[in-house]
């Protein structure tokens, strides 16, 4: 197991740790890969509902196909922002507009003194957000979450490419380094683990036979213990704990 390190580099390592905090080689833990697997998932899952620090902002590109109107995208995509293209006008030889292309913006901010000032600069940028409304700079269009469908409202007679702002899912590999979200899902985990491996032992309520009479397990504690430590872990996503964004100020 890689030690003095920030997360982890993959699920073998995180299920180690829990295997190990469960006192597994000590004695006789009851669960394998695909339950830890599932402790692991319920995790993730738990923390991309609650914690802003699950989602980032992000931009996919993909292009256009004539008289096709749903795109389908990534699983990792919740929501589309804003659908830019990048090119105004139908023939190719419409004006250019790239939103992304800031480059000619800062050369002439480096030589303002030399080719302009800031008022044809302001006027220039002005310009530019006319043409995008004028010659449909951006696309209006609809997004189901739960198909993952993006349906632009449009009869789309040409190949182009298209930007897409969007709030994606930051993977499970980044969160598992993560300084503040890796030893919060290291924990949950464990403590899903404990769950499933207490429903597994309180089966046995009148315990097992032993040489020194009946062996009573620890069923009820362990699923006591784990649904004690899954709330105080759902507290600390409130509290902020766990790396994500508090709320700026609320007014009313």
């Amino acid at each position: 197991m890689v030690t003095n390190q920030i997360g982890y580099l993959s699920r073998e390592e995180i299920i180690t740790e829990i295997s190990l905090r469960l006192a597994d080689g000590m004695v006789d833990v009851e669960l394998d890969r695909e339950h830890y697997d599932i402790a692991i998932n319920k995790a993730v899952s738990i923390y991309r509902q609650l914690s802003s620090n699950s989602v980032e902002e992000s931009i996919v590109f993909f292009n256009t196909e004539s008289g096709v109107n749903d795109y389908v995208m990534p699983d990792e995509v919740q929501e589309v922002q804003r659908l830019y293209r990048r090119g105004i006008g139908s023939n190719g030889s419409g004006s250019n507009f790239d939103p992304f292309d800031v480059a000619f913006n800062n050369m002439y901010m480096l030589q303002a003194g030399s080719i302009g000032g800031l008022v044809v600069f302001d006027a220039f940028s002005q310009y530019k957000e006319t043409i995008s409304r004028i010659f449909g700079g951006e696309y209006n269009f609809i997004w189901n979450r739960n198909s993952h469908t993006l349906k632009v409202l449009r009869n789309i007679k040409n190949i182009e490419e298209v930007a897409v702002g969007v709030h994606n899912f930051v993977p499970e590999s980044i969160l598992l380094r993560d300084l503040y979200a890796s030893p919060w899902l290291s924990d949950m985990s464990l403590a899903q683990s404990k769950l499933m491996l207490g429903e597994a032992r309180g089966k046995y309520t009148t315990g097992l036979p032993g040489a020194g009479g009946a062996i009573i397990l620890n069923g009820e504690n362990l699923k006591n213990e784990a649904k004690a430590e899954i709330e105080e872990l759902r507290m600390q996503i409130q509290n902020k704990e766990e790396g994500s964004a508090p709320l700026g100020f609320v007014i009313g």
